[in-house]
């Protein structure tokens, strides 16, 4: 668990010894928690930054499986293994997406304070070498402090073809094909997988069992961890734990989480699959950087996103659910839905001191 006075000082840049003597940050909320991650990027220092920054980037479980470390002008990214899921993510696919998601977010925020950023793969790692440049800001770093997965119902207003092509084009990357899917028909289809796929991980007890330690029901656990599936950052109330893990089996049904799944989908103005052209770690960091640019788009235009993944966790249904897109032998990585709807709280992120090795 998260000390929370460590967590504080960092928030603030204070010792963990003055935070102690803080009546304010005994009182420190759980929105102020979420502002605190968020706030605009400054210039110095330079490597917390552009470190906390890439920790807002979208991740599997909120599980945040990554390690910096910064030496000169390079920041390396690496695996948390610790972290990991293998139950819903046996093979560490997520994972690596998810490292991709936050080299993405590092990027672009190095490029609005005047460094350009090179990636380059190094086995396990993403090794980021930075090179002085003219500062150059944009909408999708702008998005960065905004991007939240809403898994909530939108209101079911298709998107301007305009729309959709932005969208297309941020989920461009080399070697990673993007399918953007708007026909109710086609939605439909892959409303089907998710409900087949929901079905089979809410019977595996191993993925139920993984899920639920994920879980935060309250800001009190939600704030002892700084990660994890807040409640009400999915659109459920805010219960204490000794009532919401007792009532988890009644309120937390195959048949409930379907119904939501299709009205969710139902809502949605279209769905985007990512898919890459091998299976190995460097491409579903690649994913990863597609997926994230993905999200940040649709924020800049007022959009929402959450992921609909269960046809490609799903080991036995993946396959049937690639033919089905003609993607052949090809391993569809990411589902995404997308539409208008409404704000949620934010989840939370641990603070770069935590996530930063020497």
């Amino acid at each position: 668990m998260v000390d929370r006075r460590q967590f504080i000082a960092a928030a603030l840049g204070l010792s963990t010894a003055a935070v102690g003597s803080s009546a304010a940050a005994a009182a420190m909320t759980y929105d102020e928690a979420a502002k605190s991650s968020r706030v605009a990027l400054q210039a110095v220092p330079r490597d917390r930054e552009l470190v906390r920054f890439a920790t807002l980037a979208a991740n599997s479980h909120n599980t945040q499986p990554w390690i910096f470390s910064a030496r000169g002008n390079e920041i390396a990214i690496a695996p948390d293994f610790a972290r990991r899921c293998p139950a819903v993510d046996p093979d560490d696919h997520h994972l690596f997406v998810s490292l991709g998601c936050a080299a993405e977010n590092l990027v672009l925020a190095a490029s609005t304070l005047g460094w350009r950023a090179d990636p380059v793969i190094d086995g396990d790692r993403i090794v980021i070498a930075l090179e002085q440049a003219p500062p150059a800001a944009s909408a999708l770093a702008a998005a960065i402090p905004a991007r939240q997965c809403t898994r909530a119902t939108f209101d079911g207003r298709q998107a301007a073809p305009e729309i959709l092509r932005q969208l297309e084009n941020a989920g461009r990357e080399p070697d990673v094909t993007a399918i953007l899917m708007t026909e109710r028909a086609a939605i439909a289809g892959v409303t089907d997988y998710v409900l087949e796929g929901n079905s089979a991980q809410m019977r595996d007890k191993a993925f139920m069992r993984e899920l639920v330690s994920w879980l935060r029901f309250n800001e009190t656990e939600a704030l002892a961890t700084m990660d994890g599936l807040f409640s009400p950052a999915s659109g459920n109330p805010s219960l204490p734990s000794w009532l919401a893990r007792p009532l988890l089996k009644f309120f937390f049904t195959e048949s409930g989480e379907n119904k939501k799944y299709r009205e969710q989908l139902a809502s949605s103005a279209g769905v985007v699959v990512l898919a890459a052209d091998r299976s190995d770690t460097s491409h579903w960091i690649a994913v990863g950087r597609a997926c994230q640019r993905f999200g940040l788009q649709a924020t800049a235009l007022g959009l929402k996103y959450s992921f609909v993944n269960q046809p490609v966790e799903v080991a036995t249904l993946r396959p049937q659910f690639a033919t089905s897109l003609g993607l052949g032998e090809r391993r569809p990585d990411i589902v995404m839905r997308f539409g208008y709807g409404p704000d949620l709280p934010k989840s939370l992120r641990r603070p770069p001191e935590l996530v930063m090795r020497s």
